[in-house]
């Protein structure tokens, strides 16, 4: 029995799906297919029952999942211990985040090339996609770090959080639209075509259950995944942006006024990571790097 043969059991059970486990581990279905054959005659019984249309734990799999994975934490426990008493620093720390991150406010650019610098043998793996996709990846272990939307759900108790950045969520309509006024109720708001960040976003999380509390719909006419393309469309009047507040040179830049929103929205970018596991000491160093840049703000 081999860790590995562990480690693609584990991801099998919780795909519940050969292909996808595949993908996450980034194998050939075939090969995977043998290596849990291969445990399963090691062991001598059947783990996963194939027969339905999502693959399922037998009850001695179900019995052996949970020694499994405890397996697995030991052995990281193991070299983590091992890396951090002579010192070294190797392997790779998986980052996500989303295009906000890159700010003047909170330059995460900035801190991971300086950790670069500082650790050449690190690699970084740098993923970026909707908040809510990054946060799952994080609790399935397939991300260290995140820096995401805040929608303003209820974290897992695991998933610690810092907020790295705090701004006022606003509308943004054509610079000479002289249809509307000074600002913006939230149920006037929803009287228009609305440009968007996709759903799983921290701020169309935020307009979203602000929308449900007062009993509104939003008409989401366009979706678009970075904050400056949605206010070039507005500047088309293809609808009112919502969107992170720019600073008035970059609103006129894209040829857009901004209205603030009544209720006041906000939107918050979050340094994320899980407490229930222990960081690899390369995650851990650079998580140290992060949160010193954001006190530093």
């Amino acid at each position: 029995m081999e860790l590995r043969q562990l480690r693609y059991f584990v991801t099998v059970a919780e795909e519940a799906n050969f292909t996808r486990a595949a993908a996450r581990l980034h194998l050939a279905q075939p090969g995977l297919s043998a290596q849990i054959r291969q445990l399963e005659r090691e062991l001598g019984q059947q783990l996963l029952d194939r027969s339905g249309r999502t693959v399922t734990l037998t009850p001695v799999g179900a019995a052996v999942l949970p020694l499994a994975r405890a397996a697995l934490t030991a052995t990281e426990r193991i070299t983590h211990t091992v890396d951090e008493f002579t010192g070294l620093l190797r392997g790779q720390v998986r980052v996500g985040m989303i295009s906000e991150a890159a700010t003047d406010e909170f330059d995460a650019a900035g801190v991971l090339a300086a950790f670069h610098r500082d650790h050449p043998q690190v690699g970084i793996s740098l993923t970026e996609d909707t908040s809510d996709r990054m946060l799952a990846a994080l609790g399935r272990g397939e991300l260290d770090l995140a820096i995401i939307g805040d929608s303003g759900a209820e974290l897992d108790p695991a998933v610690a959080a810092e907020t790295v950045l705090d701004t006022a969520v606003v509308a943004a309509v054509a610079a000479d639209d002289a249809r509307f006024g000074p600002g913006l109720t939230l149920s006037e708001l929803c009287r228009h075509q609305l440009i968007a960040l996709p759903r799983g976003t921290g701020i169309r999380g935020v307009l979203e259950r602000a929308c449900a509390a007062a009993g509104l719909t939003p008409d989401i006419a366009f979706e678009a995944a970075a904050p400056p393309l949605l206010m070039r469309l507005a500047a088309y009047g293809l609808g009112v942006a919502v969107v992170p507040e720019p600073t008035e040179t970059e609103a006129a830049a894209m040829g857009v006024r901004t209205l603030p929103l009544t209720p006041a929205l906000r939107g918050r970018l979050i340094l994320t990571w899980r407490t229930d596991r222990p960081l690899a000491p390369a995650a851990k160093v650079l998580l140290g790097q992060l949160r010193i840049a954001l006190t530093a703000r």
